[in-house]
């Protein structure tokens, strides 16, 4: 049997497991506790290690613009092209997908991948990038959240200076941020992995070995099977799906000379689970309409942004297993092309017939009228 796909099949093993598990950690509040484990814990450690033991050239550093490039790229994409699959602009539905869909969440959906197929090296690429794409969902979206809330609510005067520098502080303290940031001081410095004391080194590899378990055994516990919400939902994560492959596909014609290891980093982690930090802001906003006095527009939907983050994981891991079981079909831009406008096509595929459905509608509609 493939290796990769002997990979992929642990992999599962594990999601069946966390599913099985999921009577026993059925409390939001247990869910909650591992993911803070995942989070503060065995991600930074991985991300430590994978940087202190890669080769990491300074060029790398554009990166973390690359993956902001990516979400600007990405935000204006869908701004011009939600309308036309039936989200009336402006609508609390339409400002919900545009702040989620250009977000990222790879330490959830993609990091864990990279080091099990790819090892350290990708991964300290990974981590880098997302550094930029923290800066979009913390600072950034913020500020997309709050210029909405205002255009909306234009009587409300709510200062948000000290907000920003929260979220700037939080950036900064993020436990992930700072590994990232003290690993790079070393690295500088000319010391690396094999050079800190054994008891420290063992110690941060050992929690670094908790990361890919921890995070699959999450995903099975907290995947959510509401076919309802997967069928309204499941449309447009194809389209943002399909987009990504298509740009993952330009970028790859415009530098064919990637190494095989490259091409899978820019193909997997803008296929990254949609962020949590999104759907911070908009619970921001939303408890600001709902402590004023007055009734006022609803700035999001925030039964449809849960639904997204429900679907989004699970939609992500389906298609990390799916390019890193087929990794040597992905890294050709053909194949990226051409599933990103499969995809896309299969994500507009509802939409067309609501629109040939009421062309059909109205002429016989008229028709009608004419005759009475």
């Amino acid at each position: 049997m493939n290796l990769a796909v002997q990979k992929t099949l642990s992999l599962l093993l594990l999601l069946v497991i966390g599913f099985l598990l999921r009577k026993k950690l059925k409390d939001p509040a247990q869910q909650k506790g591992l993911k803070t484990i995942i989070l503060t814990v065995a991600l930074p450690a991985i991300i430590f290690v994978a940087l202190l033991k890669a080769e990491v050239q300074w060029d790398l550093l554009a990166l973390p613009i690359m993956a902001l490039a990516f979400n600007f790229t990405l935000y204006f994409i869908l701004k011009f092209s939600l309308p036309l699959f039936g989200l009336e602009k402006d609508s609390p539905s339409y400002r919900t997908y545009l702040l989620l869909f250009p977000s990222l969440a790879p330490g959830l959906s993609c990091f864990p991948f990279l080091i099990e197929y790819l090892g350290d090296d990708a991964l300290a690429w990974g981590a880098l990038a997302d550094i930029g794409n923290k800066i979009f969902v913390l600072v950034i979206a913020y500020m997309i959240a709050m210029s909405w809330y205002f255009k909306i609510n234009n009587d409300i005067k709510v200062g948000n200076g000290e907000k920003i520098k929260s979220l700037l502080l939080s950036l900064v303290n993020e436990p992930i941020n700072i590994v990232i940031i003290l690993a790079l001081v070393l690295i500088s410095l000319g010391i690396h992995l094999e050079h800190l004391p054994v008891f420290m080194s063992t110690a941060i590899s050992t929690l670094s070995n908790l990361m890919t378990p921890l995070v699959l055994i999450f995903i099975g516990i907290a995947v959510v099977f509401n076919w309802k919400q997967i069928r309204k939902i499941a449309g447009l994560l194809m389209i943002r799906s399909g987009l990504t492959f298509l740009l993952s596909g330009t970028i790859l014609l415009l530098a064919p000379q990637l190494s095989y290891a490259a091409i899978l980093v820019l193909v997997v982690f803008p296929q990254s689970a949609i962020s949590f930090w999104p759907f911070a802001h908009m619970a921001s906003v939303t408890a600001l309409e709902q402590g004023n006095d007055k009734k006022r527009n609803k700035t999001f939907d925030m039964e449809l942004a849960v639904n997204i983050l429900a679907c989004s994981l699970p939609f992500s891991t389906l298609i990390m297993l799916t390019v890193f079981s087929f990794g040597e079909l992905f890294a050709s831009s053909t194949t990226l092309l051409l599933v990103g406008f499969v995809l896309i096509g299969l994500g507009i595929i509802k939409p067309l017939l609501k629109w040939f459905n009421l062309i059909e509608y109205e002429p016989a509609l008229e028709k009608e009228t004419h005759s009475s």
